[in-house]
């Protein structure tokens, strides 16, 4: 039998799903790559119109992004979209990663609401700020 947490949880879950896609509630309520990564090669930061700030740490290697961390403090739609734009980061050829744009965010997610796109743009250009500082940080040691 389930406990009441989970029940709840379940509850939750299925609210969201009526506004949100699978991914967009299982990355939400169970994100990846969540936390800050020690000695990052690059770190980006921004503040989106709406207020929330999204933080992305990258460990790269060669020319390939080995591992990717983030923090947020955005909403459900911001921990799903700084989530898989760590997941798509991850593996990637940087020339490849400065490429991932909002709608390849949004298209993985299965979408967002209208009033919640705006969490996809963060996410990649947030990515995009931690890449700029990893090759800023390359040139300088150069």
């Amino acid at each position: 039998m389930a406990s009441s947490w989970e029940h709840f949880e379940e509850l939750i879950k299925a609210k969201m799903r009526t506004v949100y896609s699978e991914m967009v509630v299982e990355l939400g309520m169970n994100p990846k790559n969540l936390g800050e990564i020690d000695n990052a090669d690059g770190f980006g930061r921004v503040t989106g119109p709406c207020g929330d700030t999204m933080s992305i740490w990258l460990k790269i290697g060669g020319d390939r992004i080995l591992d990717a961390g983030f923090t947020t403090d955005g909403c459900t739609t911001s921990l799903a979209s700084a989530s898989m734009v760590t997941l798509i980061a991850k593996g990637s050829r940087l020339e490849d990663a400065q490429k991932i744009s909002q709608q390849d965010v949004l298209d993985a997610l299965g979408g967002l609401p209208d009033e919640s796109r705006h969490c996809a743009l963060l996410a990649a250009n947030t990515l995009k700020a931690a890449i700029e500082d990893y090759l800023e940080q390359k040139e300088n040691t150069e």
